[in-house]
């Protein structure tokens, strides 16, 4: 049987990541083994490389009878399914031990904050923090704001931010980058080096 997921994507003006991974979920528990997709309007791009990672996905889950989670989680292209975030605490502690003028940019799940020696400032905006650095340095300057754009997409998406790293973005990630990451494992791992289970 052949499920024409192509007239969904296409014609459906949303995010496709979501709507290919149930489709191929219908398509795994019904057993349908061929699917027919198309690329053509922009919002569908990438659903050849999403169907794989939907397909991978739900045979994984059903082979091991759970639910599609935290089995693989590159489908999830803008919110992180764990995002890591400091609290204010943890924040004035860094503070405190810090001795040189660096600034440090970290992110709570409600404000940027940036600090060094100095400063200790927060805010949801990145005018009113940058506006209080004083940084005279172009090169400098560029690198803050470039930081504090990526510290206000991971506030306002729900990803973690790591100064001077980048936002991850599941299987759009950048291969260099992705391989960091775990993958699907379909089959259960050997037994350990030198002995049994």
């Amino acid at each position: 049987m052949l499920m024409g997921i192509g007239n969904v994507t296409e014609l459906t003006e949303a995010d496709t990541t979501g709507v290919n991974a149930v489709l191929i979920g219908f398509c795994q528990e019904l057993e349908i083994r061929h699917v027919l997709t198309t690329e053509v309007i922009d919002w569908a791009r990438g659903v050849v490389r999403e169907l794989d990672v939907a397909r991978r996905l739900m045979y994984a889950a059903r082979q091991r009878g759970v639910p599609p989670k935290r089995i693989d989680d590159r489908l999830l292209t803008v919110k992180d399914a764990r995002p890591k975030y400091y609290t204010e605490p943890e924040l004035r502690a860094l503070h405190a031990a810090i001795t040189d003028p660096n600034f440090r940019i970290c992110t709570t799940r409600e404000a940027i904050y940036v600090f060094n020696n100095r400063l200790f400032l927060h805010d949801t905006e990145i005018q009113p923090l940058f506006d209080q650095l004083g940084v005279a340095d172009p090169a400098h300057a560029f690198y803050l704001g470039r930081e504090l754009t990526k510290a206000k997409l991971a506030l306002l998406l729900g990803k973690t931010y790591v100064q001077e790293q980048p936002l991850r973005w599941g299987y759009l990630t950048p291969a260099a980058e992705e391989s960091r990451h775990g993958r699907v494992r379909l089959e259960a791992p050997g037994p350990p080096e030198g002995g049994h289970r």
